[in-house]
């Protein structure tokens, strides 16, 4: 059978290949850089031998030249063809070993340049395959997946080191935490997995990630519903225990805040750890789990109170409408009432903070912008090769600079004490 003659070219530079495309500068300017580089290599090796080329060694030789070895190198100028200079450096004991450059690395086929190049085209939300299609014509085909893939296994390296760092100089007043579920590839199975994650909040107000660990395997959609909190659950205590435990070792201080998403696994860990420290619910999951115990046609009236109560300006204007909301929903819906009363003073912990802190304070949207954007970014993905992927994928986004975290509201009084709770009255 004959070859399909609608088959194109599989990187799409088969269309810019033609004498019409060609570009005398970038031409020059790639004859200049092999030159360039290879005057540095030059360069080096005489250093390194005392002479340069054709010239005799005042004394004894510290080596000899060992001719040329051919590589290409591909740099933000594109793939070059080099001739490396080789040379014998005289050793120890009379022997003698090979010449190695510290401009060019002995296994070096790129730049570092490319590299972040590479990294980042993958961070800002394609696959292998797209990278490759995408930098074909730049760099001549010389990118390939296993490249890319090469690279992303160099970023592990830091992302190692960022999960063992000191954390004793981290000046943290304020904890945001809260989990997502992810698909991965585990045993060539889409599988769900829960991802967690700690942010902090420096007294100067800059939010910074402390922490983000993937736990647990195979969630349903109705463990993702309840957060899936049993006890080998991705969000049960056991599993909030040991990122805690781990940050607390090393040098994590006792925050002074804590804003989570009610789930009951992280309440209990947290209780374990820090029991006098105020921990806020987020409002906007109660907001949630009001309407999830109302039906449809109560909705926009659950949601009209509820946020007259969340929003309103003072301390005791939100204990009113709290009371106010009970009595009301305590016949018209009892169970979004009990709803509301299970989440107790937790709800209003934020009232204990000045005013101009309760936007930021009252919610864990600060980690729920960051899981959107995640998300966004690892849809072309569809599924990620493994679960350390994905919580290694979350780190480097924010690292490297693709997603940006800015002040929190009302850092300005981050450093005023706390207030007295106001007693909640659980019997309104």
């Amino acid at each position: 059978m004959k070859q399909s003659s609608t088959k194109t070219d599989a990187d799409g530079t088969a269309l810019f290949a033609g004498d019409a495309w060609f570009d005398p500068i970038e031409a020059g300017i790639r004859d200049r850089v092999r030159g360039f580089i290879q005057e540095l290599l030059e360069q080096e090796l005489a250093a390194a031998l005392g002479r340069a080329r054709h010239e005799r060694a005042a004394g004894e030789p510290k080596g000899y030249r060992n001719g040329t070895r051919e590589r290409q190198l591909l740099g933000s100028f594109g793939p070059v063809e080099l001739s490396v200079p080789r040379a014998r450096m005289a050793a120890k004991g009379g022997s003698t070993q090979e010449w190695r450059s510290a401009s060019l690395p002995r296994y070096a086929r790129m730049t570092k340049q490319v590299e972040a190049l590479i990294a980042g085209a993958y961070l800002s939300g394609t696959n292998t395959r797209r990278v490759k299609r995408a930098l074909a014509a730049l760099f001549g085909g010389a990118v390939g997946k296993d490249v890319v893939s090469r690279i992303w296994r160099k970023v592990k390296t830091d992302w190692d080191a960022w999960n063992t760092r000191d954390l004793a100089g981290e000046d943290i007043v304020r904890l945001i935490l809260d989990g997502t579920v992810v698909r991965v590839r585990l045993d060539r199975k889409a599988t769900n997995i829960s991802l967690l994650v700690v942010l902090g909040v420096r007294r100067d107000g800059q939010k910074v990630l402390l922490a983000v660990k993937n736990m647990g395997v195979g969630a349903s959609r109705f463990q993702r519903r309840s957060r899936w909190n049993s006890a080998g659950g991705g969000e049960s205590e056991a599993a909030w225990r040991g990122i805690l435990d781990n940050l607390i070792a090393r040098g994590l201080r006792t925050p002074e805040f804590l804003i989570i998403d009610g789930g009951a696994g992280l309440e209990r860990a947290l209780a374990a750890l820090w029991p006098d420290v105020p921990a806020q619910r987020c409002t906007v999951h109660k907001h949630r789990n009001l309407l999830a115990h109302a039906p449809d046609a109560l909705h926009e009236e659950v949601s009209a109170d509820y946020t007259d109560m969340i929003y309103a300006e003072t301390a005791k204007e939100v204990q009113a409408r709290r009371k106010a909301f009970l009595r009301k929903w305590r016949l018209r819906c009892p169970a979004v009432a009990a709803s509301l009363e299970e989440a107790g003073d937790r709800l209003f912990a934020f009232l204990r903070l000045p005013p101009s802190q309760w936007k930021s304070a009252r919610t864990t949207n600060a980690i729920e912008r960051l899981h959107e954007e995640f998300k966004r970014r690892i849809k072309t993905q569809t599924v990620l090769p493994s679960a350390e992927t994905a919580a290694m994928l979350f780190w480097a986004l924010l690292a490297s600079g693709q997603i940006t975290m800015r002040k929190v509201n009302g850092w300005q009084t981050l450093g005023e004490t706390l207030a007295v709770p106001l007693p909640v009255d659980l019997a309104a």
